[in-house]
């Protein structure tokens, strides 16, 4: 197995135990009220990688290497945002409860549940797919692509339509 595969498999494997143990910490260090932020910022993040995601899938269809890889490498960056602002969010802010009520609630739980899941499978994907392509070794990066693109692209909307419901239950 190449380092480069071995890494992704440490780094993803890493980033699922620092979520779990964040998401269990008791108590949440103040880092300032900026942090509450954080929640539209990604939001606003997920919104633009979906688009570029969508761009990338556009250029690779025209054949277009390097805008694809452009649109590709930052909805990559953007992700990387992302996680740095989740992390900075969920140690530092106690818990939203979703106050809705009937089919709405059931519908937000399964979009939140079915987002944290798929994010957890596509991070390796993602990082495969990534390094494949980086790498030029096309035929695994259309391989790896074909279940990590309508994955990552999933989360990313997912992540947006689960903010715009639980935004009015913020208590800021």
């Amino acid at each position: 197995m190449k380092v480069g595969i071995k890494t992704i498999n440490v780094v993803s494997i890493a980033v699922v135990v620092v979520v779990m143990i964040m998401l269990g910490m008791r108590q949440k260090p103040y880092i300032g009220e900026w942090t509450k932020q954080l929640t539209l910022v990604n939001a606003i993040i997920n919104s633009l990688t979906a688009f570029f995601l969508l761009l990338g899938l556009y250029f690779i269809k025209q054949k277009n290497i390097s805008a694809h890889k452009k649109s590709m490498s930052a909805g990559f960056g953007l992700g990387g945002l992302f996680l740095v602002f989740y992390v900075l969010y969920h140690i530092s802010n106690e818990e939203t409860k979703f106050g809705g009520e009937g089919f709405i609630r059931y519908f937000y739980f399964f979009i939140l549940i079915t987002h944290v899941l798929a994010s957890f499978v596509v991070l390796p994907l993602v990082l495969r797919a990534y390094y494949y392509g980086w790498i030029r070794e096309d035929a695994k990066h259309r391989k790896v692509v074909k279940y990590a693109y309508p994955i990552w692209l999933y989360v990313s909307i997912t992540g947006v339509i689960a903010y715009l419901m639980i935004r009015p239950y913020y208590p800021f």
